[in-house]
């Protein structure tokens, strides 16, 4: 995928900007595979083969994801991914104290 291209999309959700990472690149500069971020709702969305996977939440199988999300663990810097979302530790703390009330 065109980084060109990639610049002119949004969060399907919130119509946010999208945060790239890139994983791997083809000679010509096209991304291959990495992901899009969303900065408002830190939805995840993997970019597999040059084409990124924006389906809405009840669409996407996070079986399917989890061999890629293996494969990044050097590039998500300790960040983990849950209900297709990126958190950070003090997120994942949060979400964990919420959760046992």
């Amino acid at each position: 995928m065109k980084l060109a291209t990639i610049e002119k999309l949004c969060c399907p959700f919130d119509r946010s900007d999208l945060e790239l990472t890139r994983i791997t690149e083809d000679l010509a500069g096209k991304i291959e595979e990495g992901w899009l971020h969303c900065t408002q709702c830190k939805r995840m969305y993997p970019i597999v083969k040059g084409i990124p996977i924006m389906n809405p939440d009840e669409y996407r199988e996070f079986s399917l994801e989890q061999p890629l999300l293996e494969r990044w663990q050097k590039q998500l810097k300790g960040k983990q991914v849950k209900n297709f979302r990126i958190l950070d530790k003090a997120q994942e703390e949060a979400d964990t104290t919420d959760n046992s009330d």
